[in-house]
């Protein structure tokens, strides 16, 4: 138990420090192995491990074809489309912000990369516009969000190989929620824009909705064939992952004709250098939970929130769970394979829902990007706007209030996770 609290403060230390998470990862479980004299053999078992699941395949390809999509320009013209629909309205080009990453969301499959391919585009015309930087930032940063949840999500990948949950079923869960969150940000939006007078920008046309649909609906069919190839059966989303990349190149290079040759080459390079990082902590990740299990860690875990929550209530114990997950989610980035290994016995010994909670998981990434001291969306999004990570926050206030209420619902209503996939197994 002492080598597993001091790899835990030694992790908490390093990150404070600014040591980047991998280095921090392996500091952990090396001396917390050491000290239990059994590093030199866990540590390179463990690692092996923990990359070996078949679901993982799924995350550098998935990973490709966002690279492939955002480089080919598409989110241009989802952005075109998504401006048709809802650019007109009260404060147009912030619902337009949210709108496209709906869309671009299931394509990206992470807040970082969706603030990448929207933020670029959308922040600088807001400020135009006349909207505030800290609001443009902060309407980009929390709209990123969507992407972890609508398919296919990196975030869904890196919990099924965690947790051996099925990945089509965690894909499915993410389908209701995302759509939901994504049209109470617009709500959000909506009283903003009456309470500020936002300015609307130009005229509702149907000619211009068709043509805009018509530019994009190649770009849009992707999510689409991959959620509704994976639901009936066609393909596994292992295999809709390949499916994803040939599509993405193809539209990209022969269709459209907005990417070359080199630019391809570039985009599989910088696919390569997320993926391996991320496939390396993921590693780290299992053989940190490990050596905490090896502890007893889980157990005493499972005790402490045996006395926080109040009687024997599943929502209570599934607050405490959450309550620790939103708290480790301001400081670990990525979350979900530093926490769950560790977290995992507790679940299963509460017998909690792993596809509701693989949704609750979604939901504290997305809170831990937005919320100080790391908040790495708030950051990316006020880097491209000009302004702080504070400033990015403040205006941030009724988005972030807006995600914890849901939160809580998703919480009391499980059936907004598990309704979808229970009803495409049977």
């Amino acid at each position: 138990m002492i080598g597993a609290l001091l790899g835990i403060v030694l992790l908490i230390i390093l990150l404070i420090l600014g040591v980047p998470m991998v280095a921090a990862l392996l500091g952990s479980v090396a001396i917390g192995l050491y000290i239990s004299g059994q590093w030199a053999l866990v540590i390179p078992q463990a690692m092996v491990n923990g990359m070996s699941d078949y679901t993982l395949i799924a995350l550098p390809l998935f990973v490709l074809a966002g690279v492939l999509m955002n480089v080919g320009g598409l989110s241009t013209r989802l952005f075109d489309f998504a401006h048709s629909l809802v650019g007109w309205m009260r404060g147009g080009l912030a619902q337009v912000d949210v709108l496209t990453s709906i869309f671009l969301g299931g394509m990206f499959g992470s807040s970082t990369a969706d603030i990448a391919g929207t933020g670029s585009i959308t922040i600088p015309a807001m400020k135009r516009a006349g909207y505030s930087p800290a609001f443009s930032a902060a309407t980009c940063a929390s709209s990123s969000g969507v992407g972890p949840m609508i398919p296919p999500s990196s975030p869904m990948i890196l919990y099924s190989a965690v947790t051996g949950t099925s990945l089509g079923a965690l894909f499915l869960a993410g389908v209701i929620p995302g759509i939901l969150m994504g049209l109470i940000f617009m709500a959000v939006v909506f009283v903003l824009a009456r309470r500020h007078n936002f300015p609307r920008h130009g005229n509702l046309s149907v000619s211009e909705i068709l043509y805009t649909f018509n530019r994009a609906l190649l770009s849009i069919g992707m999510p689409a064939i991959i959620v509704g190839g994976t639901s009936v059966g066609v393909f596994t989303p292992t295999e809709g992952s390949a499916f994803g990349v040939v599509y993405a190149g193809a539209l990209s290079i022969f269709i459209y004709r907005s990417m070359g040759w080199t630019a391809f080459y570039k985009s599989c390079v910088s696919a390569v250098q997320l993926s391996g990082e991320l496939l390396v902590m993921v590693g780290l990740s299992g053989t940190l939970g490990v050596s905490l299990a090896s502890a007893g860690v889980p157990q005493a875990l499972a005790g402490v929130i045996d006395v926080i929550a109040i009687g024997d209530s599943y929502f209570m114990r599934l607050a405490a769970l959450m309550l620790l997950a939103i708290i480790a989610g301001m400081f670990l980035d990525p979350l979900i394979p530093v926490l769950v290994p560790v977290i995992l016995p507790t679940l299963i010994a509460f017998q909690i829902d792993l596809i509701q909670f693989g949704v609750l998981m979604v939901m504290a990434v997305v809170i831990g990007q937005l919320h100080p001291p790391i908040g790495i969306a708030s950051i990316i999004a006020g880097r491209i706007a000009g302004v702080d990570q504070i400033q990015v926050f403040r205006a941030n206030m009724p988005f972030f209030i807006a995600i914890i209420l849901f939160t809580l619902v998703l919480m009391a209503v499980p059936e907004l996770s598990t309704w979808l996939p229970n009803y495409m197994k049977d």
